[in-house]
């Protein structure tokens, strides 16, 4: 999977919360962009190890974020709907005028893993 990035302001950081009995940990910052017209709020989430990274993100921090794209499948049973989530996973950012990115996450696919047989963290 390539990775994206995504440039604007930090508009929200949530507390980490856990999920599951494994622990499953996930964080929302999202962004804000103006575009003149429009303004644009962007939720990311960073999973695991990457949401102790957001600790040094402060509102306002103009960023450039890494993501990829992750889309699940969830089925409660065999009878029950099936629904499909997207998500967009920070990988890690860079705060605009300082050079200095943070550390790479740990590879979701392995923490999505530990997770399936939680219910889903969304």
């Amino acid at each position: 999977m390539s990775e994206s990035v995504v440039s604007g302001v930090v508009h929200v950081i949530e507390e980490t919360k856990t999920f599951g009995a494994k622990g499953f940990r996930k964080r929302l910052v999202v962004l804000e962009q103006d575009n003149g017209r429009f303004v644009n709020y962007i939720p990311l989430e960073f999973i695991q190890d990457g949401c102790d990274t957001v600790d040094e993100l402060k509102l306002g921090d103009e960023i450039d974020v890494s993501y990829r794209l992750s889309g699940r499948k969830w089925q409660k049973d065999a009878n029950s709907e099936v629904k499909f989530f997207l998500s967009a996973e920070a990988m890690r950012f860079t705060k605009k005028g300082s050079g200095k990115a943070s550390p790479p996450a740990a590879d979701p696919n392995a923490a999505f893993a530990e997770a399936a047989d939680d219910e889903p963290p969304f």
